[in-house]
């Protein structure tokens, strides 16, 4: 038995070695060799753009050389201006509020994430809402969906509580039936909404005074713009890293598109901007915009959670959220 003992300690000790040793290695060539800078800056960005995951970069390296490999990565915001009267609405509205015709959702899903395009006819349905409590505490997607008596929705601006808060605070500005909201002291915003004539703008960097000549119904900030009059912006790169999205876009007949990317799962690692932007433009999307991804990528249609939110608990606690009515 001692012999058996002292044989199996053995081999499990050099086991641990080898397992430590494998794992010291990997850690040196990804994050200090230089071999493999393309994947030390996809698990930096993937990391640091997380609320309670950032300790996969911070653990490895200084701040200096993250904030060096997020500066290499970041995207320079667009200088060009959207023309909005490349898109044409006036022959969208079909009259079908409350109904489910007029929506048709595609499996848009690769080998490494599972995601979802909803394309909605007509984009008079589409609305920026805030949740019944906003300012207080937010609600799911669905309960959204739900209260405004909605036939589908996604989640849409991003939030200022921790990852375990009440998901009521908006970050930046919003805008609601014409009405500003969290007007945030800041001098630019990166915004995406819908005009009166029912096109949806995008912009990285928009002041309120331009805001206020634009007379938007409904927007959210967040961003990055991924399309711009028909002109994607991301050719390469690592972008945010791999993530959950949500994402909103709008073809030249009008038609919007909403599309919800899985990750953080065993069967959906996530996404990259360019994986969302690339899946938006081959469906025809003209301008586009990044919406808030994480834990509180949610689509619903018809009552159901079409995709599967990365929180363990299940659809997040969100501010805001598109819906269809």
């Amino acid at each position: 038995m001692k012999k058996f003992l002292k044989q199996f300690f053995k081999v499990l000790g050099v086991f641990l070695f080898e397992v430590i040793y494998i794992f010291g290695l990997g850690v040196y060539l990804i994050f200090y060799s230089g071999h493999f800078n393309t994947t030390r800056d996809m698990i930096v960005t993937t990391s640091m753009t997380t609320m309670t995951h950032q300790y996969f970069a911070t653990f490895f390296l200084s701040n200096e050389k993250i904030n060096e490999i997020l500066a290499a990565t970041r995207l320079t915001t667009t200088t060009e201006d959207q023309n909005l009267t490349d898109v044409d609405t006036s022959k969208t509205h079909q009259d079908k509020v409350g109904s489910l015709d007029g929506i048709e959702i595609q499996d848009v899903s690769t080998e490494t994430f599972r995601a979802y395009l909803m394309i909605i006819d007509d984009p008079s349905r589409v609305s920026l809402v805030t949740a019944p409590s906003v300012g207080n505490v937010g609600s799911t997607t669905s309960q959204i969906v739900e209260s405004y008596n909605a036939v589908a929705g996604i989640n849409a601006g991003g939030l200022a509580d921790d990852a375990l808060g009440t998901g009521g605070t908006p970050i930046g500005l919003v805008i609601e039936n014409g009405e500003y909201y969290n007007v945030s002291p800041y001098e630019y915003y990166s915004m995406c909404g819908f005009t009166e004539d029912n096109v949806l703008y995008v912009s990285d960097s928009v002041s309120k005074a331009t805001l206020d000549t634009l007379n938007l119904r409904c927007g959210v900030s967040f961003g990055p713009v991924l399309i711009v009059n028909g002109s994607p912006r991301f050719s390469s790169g690592a972008g945010w890293g791999i993530q959950p999205r949500t994402c909103i876009g709008q073809r030249q007949d009008g038609k919007v598109l909403f599309l919800v990317i899985d990750g953080r799962q065993t069967d959906s690692f996530g996404a990259t901007l360019k994986n969302a932007q690339d899946i938006l433009y081959n469906a025809g999307a003209y301008n586009a915009f990044n919406l808030d991804g994480g834990a509180s990528s949610t689509m619903v249609f018809d009552s159901k959670v079409v995709n599967k939110p990365s929180d363990i608990l299940g659809e997040r606690y969100v501010p805001t959220a598109f819906i269809v009515k």
